[in-house]
């Protein structure tokens, strides 16, 4: 899941403020440098998957994701996905995404990855008014926890855990050299990304367009006011309010 860039500061003190952690070899077993993508890797960051400066993507096989780290502390982040309407089961939204910018280890454990603000992603909703369209898409990211293992088959894997203590995918290492595009503000962006906040909501309306609740999380969607309860959320889920689901 996605926050603004204050949320995500905040939150992540918070959880600092509660216990602070050394990065061991369950962090160490391998670098988290390098590029990541689950399954057998058809979505992966770099030029093969966006083109920044059209605001256009190259279609994959398959969903999937792909994280990239740099040693100086750059990352980006690829991903393509179906989104489910309960309510219209024909209405399947595919959303690919991608951004980039820069990211810290926390001595928490957790990860913050800001972006630069150019970042964007494409919507196709075949039962929506507007059926295909590119919108900006820069949101902070917090994960509150990550480990890398070693799986028998696939070699190293690297586990994240979203804002809210769900696991994302697993993704293995296809790279230790990152695979990403240049470190740089690749398209011009007129909206600050901690206003994206408000102005996607004229963009993405996923309420009149019967998408419901999962997939306008999904897609990063807010309603108005909806961060207050996102933030119990995730203290909850921090602070023991609630029990982690893992894998």
């Amino acid at each position: 899941m996605y926050l603004t860039a204050t949320f995500a500061v905040l939150l992540a003190s918070m959880v600092q403020a509660q216990e602070t952690i050394v990065l061991n070899a369950e962090h160490n077993m391998t670098a988290i440098t390098g590029t990541w993508a689950s399954g057998y890797g058809k979505v992966v960051t770099g030029p093969g998957f966006a083109t920044p400066a059209n605001a256009s993507f190259t279609y994959p096989d398959v969903t999937g994701v792909s994280y990239s780290f740099s040693e100086d502390m750059y990352y980006e982040v690829a991903r393509y996905r179906f989104n489910s309407n309960a309510s219209q089961p024909n209405c399947i939204t595919g959303v690919m995404s991608w951004v980039h910018g820069q990211y810290s280890l926390e001595t928490n454990g957790t990860i913050v990855l800001t972006p630069l603000g150019d970042g964007y992603q494409q919507v196709q909703d075949p039962c929506a008014a507007e059926s295909n369209f590119v919108e900006n898409f820069n949101y902070t990211e917090l994960i509150t926890r990550w480990t890398i293992d070693q799986d028998v088959d696939r070699g190293y894997r690297l586990r994240l855990w979203d804002y809210a203590g769900y696991p994302l995918p697993p993704q293995y290492l296809l790279s230790t050299t990152p695979n990403m595009l240049p470190k740089t503000r690749l398209r011009e962006v007129a909206i600050d990304p901690d206003t994206l906040l408000t102005q996607r909501k004229r963009s993405v309306d996923l309420t009149k367009r019967g998408a419901g609740e999962h997939g306008r999380r999904e897609l990063g969607y807010r309603e108005e006011n909806a961060a207050e309860s996102w933030f119990r959320t995730a203290l909850d889920k921090i602070f023991g309010g609630s029990s982690q689901k893992d894998e």
